[in-house]
């Protein structure tokens, strides 16, 4: 499928295309004009096989499956990470977060623990990674290009967000705050379908009956598993009646048909064996994409989308070339990559306060993954998931003896340095073939393949946390951008940064929000202005009153 948009002069593109052979006729026009509106609708910890659109009966989802059939169901979409801030740090920068130095979970967190750290247990504060140089939030350079961008009510990037990527980012942003006709960027994030809501609403009302329910083959079939598959299937239709809110809003203004919405899971399931997990019940995602006038409307796709593919496609979609410094390529748009991708990489390293480093590459039929510490059992002792009835369940029922061999795999106190899957004939990854004879040309060809990714990406997995830390704060502190200069001529006030990434602000005294500085400001202009930038410290607040 062929998608493109374009600010200008559409009409003479499209009869060059036409010249060329590749025109696509179901541009019909009402977008050509003008940006496109896009909307992300974020579920909290699924994998797709809860769906509807991706087989399962188990429930009807009404407002998604609609979703389904105006847009397009992506088979191959994945989170690089199997956890959420991790994800979300991709998401927001089209970079893998092992190159961020954001792979771990989770780095920023100064609203937990005491004398902010994160975990009582390890001497980790919480800090933000000092990205690589030309790294931002990708919404800055929507709202250069004017878009109004709103986000809410989760940030959680695993670094301090910066100001300048949202117009406004809580709980109560929405499009409807903007100026008449700007467009817009707005992401929903919704947590009812989080793995905390598995326990929290286990005595809620469920809606579809635990005996109803199908138990993959790696789970044993029993009350207490069946239960919590049933809650995680009711969540998900309070999920769809919240998606149902936004998308009666979205046809109430006049936006639906011509606006571009994802629907997406931020990483793989909320169960055991799911969340924290590089299979792929941990990794792949639920993603449907809206195109305008519903274009594609019901088909399938099976191409590679990783999340870091999402910054760089929605910057294509609006006719704004993405960064070089990019990890992610454009899978739609004027700036589409005409090579899609062979494989996706998958990292994990600390889950909380517990270390373990292990890496995976999935080709089209085979995954690998390779252990760095084989002696930690794959079910770590994560103290947040053991609040879940299922995860209690499991444990209770290994010890006693009373799992079967699949059933055991997950939760044995060791694991293999290496494993392979067929995903084609093994689906669940219940057959490790590292050590099978004929698969050993797949196994060291993958095994090249991640090798070389782990050298091209610089994956700072291979180096300590901590060491990591006393490089980016030397003084145990976030360092600080200097202050910035500001020269007057007859074209304007220049404001100046001596960090060359670094993003410059500026807003006028009574304003709350900060505006991306792009060009002098007229001259007498009463002013604040400031530098930011990723893993630093804001710089001192220039003042022109």
């Amino acid at each position: 499928m062929i998608y493109s948009l374009r600010f200008l002069k559409i009409a003479s593109l499209c009869l060059i295309f036409i010249g060329l052979g590749s025109c696509n006729p179901r541009m019909n026009g009402k977008i050509e004009n003008k940006s496109p509106n896009i909307i992300w609708l974020v579920a909290e910890d699924q994998s797709p096989n809860f769906f509807p659109m991706y087989g399962d009966s188990t429930i009807s989802l009404p407002s998604m499956e609609t979703l389904a059939k105006d847009g397009v169901v992506f088979n191959n979409a994945y989170s690089p990470v199997p956890v959420c801030a991790p994800a979300r740090s991709a998401l927001i920068t089209g970079m893998y977060p092992t190159t961020l130095g954001t792979h771990n979970m989770r780095t920023h967190a100064p609203w937990r623990g005491t004398d902010n750290k994160p975990y009582e247990t390890l001497d980790l504060p919480s800090y933000s990674p000092i990205v690589p140089e030309g790294v931002k939030m990708f919404t800055e350079y929507l709202r250069k290009e004017g878009y109004y961008c709103v986000n809410g009510p989760k940030e959680d990037y695993n670094f301090e967000k910066t100001e300048g990527a949202w117009d406004e980012s809580s709980k109560d942003r929405h499009w409807r705050k903007r100026k008449e006709d700007q467009p817009f960027f707005a992401v929903f994030n919704f947590g009812v379908c989080h793995e905390s809501q598995i326990w929290q609403r286990g005595k809620d009302s469920v809606f579809v009956k635990p005996e109803s329910v199908q138990v993959p083959p790696y789970f044993p079939d029993n009350e207490v598993i069946r239960h919590d598959l049933a809650v995680n299937y009711s969540n998900l239709k309070r999920l769809d009646d919240q998606i149902a809110e936004v998308i009666a809003q979205l046809k109430e203004d006049g936006l639906y048909e011509d606006s571009i919405i994802f629907f997406y899971g931020d990483h793989g399931g909320p169960f055991p064996r799911h969340k924290r997990a590089l299979y792929e019940t941990g990794i792949k995602v639920p993603l449907v994409i809206k195109f305008p006038n519903s274009e594609g409307a019901g088909s399938n796709d099976d191409r590679f989308i990783s999340f870091i593919d999402f910054a760089p496609t929605v910057l294509s979609l609006v006719g704004f070339e993405p960064p070089k410094v990019m990890q992610g390529i454009a899978q739609f748009g004027e700036f589409e990559a005409q090579k899609k991708s062979e494989y996706t990489f998958h990292s994990a390293d600390r889950f909380d306060a517990i270390y373990d480093k292990l890496r995976a590459v999935r080709s089209k039929r085979y995954k690998y993954i390779r252990c760095f510490d084989s002696l930690k059992s794959h079910a770590l002792p994560v103290s947040y998931r053991q609040q879940m009835p299922m995860m209690r369940e499991l444990r209770r029922l290994y010890e006693a003896g009373k799992l079967n061999e699949k059933q055991s795999l997950w939760l044995h106190p060791s694991k293999p340095e290496e494993e392979l899957y067929d995903l084609q004939n093994d689906p669940y990854e219940l057959n490790n073939l590292a050590n099978i004879p004929q698969f050993q040309d797949t196994l060291i060809h993958l095994r090249k393949v991640l090798k070389e990714w782990i050298v091209e990406t610089n994956d700072l997995g291979q180096y300590p946390e901590n060491d990591l830390i006393a490089k980016w704060l030397p003084d145990g502190k976030q360092p600080n951008l200097p202050p910035l200069e500001m020269e007057e001529n007859e074209s304007g006030i220049r404001l100046i940064s001596k960090k060359s990434d670094a993003t410059i602000l500026w807003k006028h005294p009574k304003d709350t929000t900060w505006n991306i500085y792009n060009t002098p400001l007229p001259l007498a202009t009463k002013f604040e202005a400031k530098a930011e930038r990723i893993g630093f410290l804001d710089s001192e607040i220039l003042m022109n009153y």
